[in-house]
C-alpha cells in the first residue's frame, strides 16, 4: 500500500483533500449563520482557512482509506439559536455533502475540458482534478450515511417525524461504533463504491 505510488498520490491529493473538506465545513458554518446561529462564525469557523477546519484524524483516515472518505472538525451548531430547528438542521447538514458534489461536478467539467482539449496540461494536473472529482463524491456519500455523528444521522432525523427521536436517540449510542467497525473492515467502499464509480464516471467521463 505504502509504495512510491501511493507517496506520490498523496502529495497530490492532500491539496484537493484540504480544499474539499473546507469547503464541507465552511458551508456547513454558512448555512447555519444564514438560519440564525453565530455560534461557528463566531469561533472562527466560517472561513475557507483549512486550519480552522482540520481533523488531524478524519485527514490520516483519507490516506489510508486510498482517498474513498474523510473527516474535518464539526461545525458547532446551537440549535436553540435557529429560526426553525428542524429545516434549519435538515439544510445545515444536507450543505456540506451538496458543496462536495458541487465540486464534484466542476472539477469534472474541468478534468473534461483538460482531458480532451489540447491545452498541453501536465499528467500531474490531471491527476490532480481527477483525484479531487474523487474525493469529493466520496465525501458527500460517506457523510450522508444515516450513523451518528455524520450529516446523514442529522439529516435522518429531520426527515423522520419527532416521535422517532427516542430511538434515534438509543440508535445513537452505538451508532459511532458501527461507524467505527465498518472503517476498520472496509465495508464502507463495499457499500459505497458503486456509487462513487458512477458519479465520477458522470462527471469525469473516466472511470476509476
Amino acid at each position: 500500500m505504502f509504495d512510491s505510488d501511493f507517496f506520490r498520490m498523496a502529495l497530490i491529493a492532500a491539496p484537493a483533500i484540504l480544499f474539499s473538506l473546507t469547503v464541507h465545513e465552511f458551508f456547513h458554518a454558512y448555512v447555519a449563520y444564514r438560519f440564525g446561529d453565530s455560534t461557528a462564525k463566531d469561533m472562527g469557523r466560517l472561513t475557507l482557512n483549512p486550519l480552522a477546519h482540520l481533523d488531524l484524524f478524519g485527514t490520516l483516515m483519507m490516506f489510508l482509506s486510498q482517498f474513498r472518505f474523510g473527516w474535518a472538525k464539526p461545525v458547532p451548531v446551537n440549535p436553540y439559536n435557529l429560526k426553525n430547528p428542524r429545516t434549519a438542521d435538515l439544510w445545515i447538514s444536507a450543505a456540506g455533502p451538496l458543496s462536495n458534489m458541487g465540486l464534484g461536478i466542476i472539477f469534472g467539467l474541468l478534468f473534461r475540458i483538460a482531458y480532451a482539449g489540447d491545452f498541453g496540461v501536465p499528467m500531474p494536473v490531471l491527476q490532480f482534478i481527477l483525484i479531487a472529482v474523487q474525493i469529493n463524491v466520496s465525501l458527500a456519500f460517506f457523510n450522508l450515511i444515516p450513523l451518528f455523528p455524520l450529516d446523514g444521522s442529522h439529516i435522518l432525523r429531520s426527515l423522520l417525524p419527532p416521535e422517532y427521536g427516542p430511538k434515534l436517540d438509543a440508535f445513537e449510542r452505538f451508532a459511532p461504533f458501527v461507524l467505527i467497525l465498518l472503517i476498520v473492515v472496509g465495508g464502507f467502499w463495499i457499500i459505497l463504491g458503486p456509487f462513487v464509480r458512477f458519479f465520477v464516471y458522470m462527471f469525469a467521463g473516466i472511470g476509476i
